[in-house]
């Protein structure tokens, strides 16, 4: 009978080495750009060849792509952590928002991988054949909250999901994005840690007061 053991250890090896691609390339492409990274020198810092890293995704497009979708399936799975069913909907909507807060912070990479992204006009991510799955478990998970905030009679019900998710969205990303700007014109670093409480309640104050607004 032949051992099934060293078959699963070339898939791990290979799970690791993938994972160790996007890792660099996330930081390359969040760094330089779509245009500006180089497939040499992401090769030159994993423990990989070009020609394994094309193995594995096709071309720099196909690579930078992948990239993309593990950016944005980070904070998807995130979100399906919110839990929906036990707790009340204002409670639940303020850890959905405290937790994009959260993860915008701390994966900046994400944020610059979106603002490239856009100045492509989404032209890669228009690619992606898991589209669905990149959008539908947000929403799935608002819709899920407001819902049950209707039925209770404490949210709104002239506000759709995707709106939502578009106000929470708009002051995560704005706040790394535009950090810089931001600073230079008033004199405020919006990431300054003795404001991060004030920021985080701020957010999550302003989504459900706009939810309970009559």
């Amino acid at each position: 009978m032949t051992s099934s053991v060293p078959s699963e250890e070339r898939i791990r090896d290979a799970d690791r080495t993938r994972a160790e691609i996007l890792d660099v390339a996330t930081r390359e492409f969040a760094d330089h750009g779509y245009a500006g990274a180089r497939v040499d020198e992401i090769a030159a810092k994993t423990s990989t060849t070009k020609r394994m890293l094309y193995y594995y995704f096709g071309s720099k497009e196909g690579l930078y792509l992948a990239v993309l979708e593990r950016a944005y399936a980070g904070i998807r799975s995130l979100e399906q952590e919110v839990d929906v069913e036990h707790l009340p909907p204002e409670a639940a909507l303020r850890q959905l928002t405290e937790l994009t807060f959260d993860h915008h912070e701390s994966h900046p990479d994400f944020i610059r991988l979106v603002s490239i992204e856009n100045i492509h006009r989404a032209e890669h991510l228009r690619k992606s054949l898991d589209l669905e799955g990149l959008a539908g478990p947000a929403l799935d998970v608002l819709t899920s909250i407001l819902e049950r905030g209707r039925a209770a009679g404490v949210f709104r019900d002239d506000v759709d999901a995707l709106d939502v998710h578009m106000l929470i969205s708009s002051f995560c990303v704005f706040r790394t994005a535009n950090r810089h700007t931001w600073s230079a014109i008033f004199r405020r670093d919006m990431l300054d840690p003795s404001r991060r409480e004030h920021y985080r309640k701020l957010l999550a104050d302003v989504v459900l007061d706009h939810l309970t607004a009559r």
